[in-house]
């Protein structure tokens, strides 16, 4: 307690780093206000039915990620989703249109101008997405709960545009609350958006399943002690999946710099067995609410088929294919993060060299070799962790605790709560102040702007 007390000092000593964090305070409480801010023409007292609607199943991520503005009807109903279905798009045409390559290797000039085709696409994403959260929220609820023409009984055309026109402008906005925080505040700005809205449910969460554990058939409170350990076991593992790594050796050669001769030096490059972060399990589930999106928001009793497969989070083939996606995601994002070729470039020019490895074409082809084997056991548990919510559904865990025992939620959290303290911890360094840890240093995940 002492520590944490002299920490918590050290950090209000810095300027710098006090104005960082009231700042990102300041930013995320005028996201938290405007996510109960109402859609206008839409009567707040009469949305009970879209709140139950949102309790479970794909809605219920949604909603979460929204940190409940999707139920409030908000305007900021549809969160940073849209953001990031287009940071997919922009990702992957970054692989297949020789354009979109040329932009990424122009440094920040390219980034840029990939970062402005992102935000003109999330506008596009945002304005498909509207009418079918609109749609869904007119099925759903009382016939009294938007005000509607009194001539042809119905939603009138102002109504359904300006409600679009506001959603599209809420998910920009929040979009650029994030970008904020980046650049002025301390952590990544969208994902803190996200955890927020994740930590905002979790009270919730926690009160309802302690409620019903205590009921007759519940369980009781040895059970619920119980879901409480096996969580905190769960959350231990993802942080071991954060700053799991490989170390590869590397030798360098000797060399002379000035009057002084270093040489014989062995330094290990940390390869990191999850490289990517968290952000193929964001893109997997953003792509999983596709058939949520064509299908109009319709609650998943009513559909069939494909889409009723696709939007039961709870049916093997979600979940399979949540899997696969995110397998084949994680070995995408370390491609793109981990580039072994300027790897072994950069090593060649300091005179290293991998020991039993030609410098060179060899050192990147190493180099990628290990990254493949690694990135394999660790883009599985990744997926394991995805679905381990609906595991935990089956031995009678509600729907909305379960969503903390693995999947986004859960590695959002601890990836990004990690980031944020290894920034906090670095401005603390800097300044000869001791870190957050005793020993070592916190390792975040490998943040990816988004």
């Amino acid at each position: 307690m002492k520590r944490i007390i002299q920490t918590l000092r050290n950090i209000y000593r810095i300027e710098e780093l006090r104005q960082r964090i009231l700042y990102t305070l300041g930013i995320i409480l005028i996201y938290r206000l405007g996510a109960y801010v109402t859609l206008p023409g839409i009567d707040p007292q009469q949305l009970t039915v879209l709140q139950n609607q949102t309790k479970d199943g794909l809605l219920g991520l949604l909603n979460m990620f929204s940190g409940g503005a999707f139920a409030h009807a908000s305007i900021f109903a549809l969160g940073v989703m849209p953001y990031i279905s287009a940071s997919i798009v922009v990702q992957l045409l970054g692989i297949a249109v020789p354009y979109f390559q040329k932009l990424q290797k122009e440094g920040e000039s390219g980034r840029k101008k990939i970062n402005q085709i992102t935000r003109y696409l999330t506008i596009v994403v945002t304005a498909m997405q509207a009418p079918g959260y609109i749609a869904n929220l007119i099925s759903q609820s009382p016939e009294s709960v938007v005000f509607v023409n009194p001539v042809t009984n119905a939603p009138t055309t102002f109504f359904w545009v300006s409600s679009v026109i506001i959603l599209t402008a809420g998910t920009m906005f929040v979009m650029w609350l994030g970008e904020r925080i980046t650049d002025k505040g301390i952590g990544n700005g969208i994902s803190l958006i996200i955890m927020i809205g994740i930590i905002a449910r979790l009270p919730f969460a926690l009160a309802g399943e302690f409620v019903s554990r205590m009921e007759e058939q519940g369980g009781g409170l040895v059970f619920f002690v119980l879901e409480l350990v096996v969580l905190i076991g769960v959350i231990l593992l993802n942080i071991l999946l954060v700053q799991g790594t490989r170390k590869i050796p590397v030798q360098y050669a000797k060399r002379i710099v000035g009057n002084k001769q270093y040489g014989g030096v062995r330094q290990y490059i940390p390869l990191k067995v999850n490289a990517a972060g968290v952000m193929p399990i964001i893109f997997a589930q953003a792509i999983m609410f596709l058939p949520l999106t064509i299908a109009g928001f319709a609650h998943s009793e009513t559909l069939t088929g494909f889409a009723a497969a696709f939007t039961n989070i709870n049916g093997f083939w979600y979940n399979l294919v949540f899997a696969l996606l995110i397998i084949v995601f994680t070995y995408f994002y370390t491609a793109i993060t981990v580039n072994h070729n300027q790897m072994a470039e950069d090593m060649k020019k300091n005179g290293g060299f991998i020991p039993g490895v030609k410098p060179g074409k060899k050192t990147a082809e190493f180099i990628d070799a290990v990254m493949s084997r690694i990135t394999l056991p660790g883009s599985i548990f990744l997926a394991f962790v995805a679905i381990m919510p609906a595991l935990v559904r089956l031995v009678g865990v509600s729907s909305q605790f379960a969503q903390f025992y693995g999947g986004t939620s859960l590695l959002i959290l601890v990836g990004v709560v990690l980031d944020t303290l290894q920034q906090v911890e670095s401005h603390l360094l800097m300044r000869h102040y001791d870190g957050l840890m005793k020993s070592g240093r916190i390792k975040g995940r490998s943040s990816i702007a988004m």
